[in-house]
């Protein structure tokens, strides 16, 4: 453990990257402090978090005054400074490199696809945005694309996505895959693979999966009230 400060993270729970983060965090019994922002009511482009990150993004880690962007570097670096379990970010190079893999492609396949999904069905209806149904369906169709690379690719025949213990790609992956559960609608339900997988993740996560994904379950009550 690094020292006995406690880390601060800046986060909104609705966002995937920022649930990984906290998870990561609670999982390890990381000393850390919240600050909740919401981007619904535009806080990300607060003086105060502009100047921890220009991008006006979250989530963003100030640990003792060193401040780190991006869920991906954010991830990596907790688990190498706080010594968490190797599995999560292993030091054999090969074992390694095999996350680095998976959270390389992750951000221009998973993330971007849910992404797209996530604001057309849930977002912009929310705020009265106009939506736009053929990138919505342009979306879908990549994303079954993306879940056959979880699946054949990465997944395979191992209990996770880079072997036979959780790593961060299991966390981010997951995170991200949950973000449709705003809408009810579940990528996963004719793939009992991917299903299984996702199973494995949240018992290895116990109660902190959960924690973090309340705010999804809250809308997903709300989404469908409204049908």
């Amino acid at each position: 453990m690094a020292g006995t400060h406690a880390v601060k993270a800046y986060l909104d729970l609705l966002t995937p990257p920022s649930r990984a983060v906290l998870i990561f965090l609670k999982s390890n019994k990381i000393q850390h402090t919240v600050e909740q922002i919401l981007i619904r009511k535009g806080q990300q482009k607060s003086p105060a978090l502009t100047k921890l990150n220009p991008m006006q993004r979250v989530p963003v880690l100030d640990d003792n005054g060193f401040v780190l962007t991006e869920s991906d570097a954010i991830l990596k670096y907790l688990a190498t400074v706080y010594n968490a379990p190797d599995h999560w970010y292993p030091k054999l190079p090969q074992k390694r490199a095999k996350v680095d893999e998976y959270t390389s492609w992750h951000h221009g396949n998973t993330r971007i696809n849910i992404s797209t999904i996530f604001l057309q069905e849930v977002w912009f209806p929310m705020l009265g945005v106009p939506t736009n149904p053929a990138k919505f369906e342009k979306a879908l169709k990549k994303l079954d694309g993306t879940l056959n690379m979880l699946e054949n690719m990465f997944l395979k025949n191992q209990a996770f996505l880079c072997g036979d213990d959780i790593s961060l790609a299991d966390l981010l992956a997951a995170c991200e895959l949950m973000q449709l559960m705003c809408s009810e609608r579940d990528v996963l339900k004719d793939r009992p693979k991917l299903l299984s997988w996702r199973s494995r993740v949240q018992s290895a996560l116990s109660d902190t999966f959960d924690d973090a994904h309340s705010v999804v379950y809250q809308i997903r009550e709300k989404f469908t009230a409204k049908k």
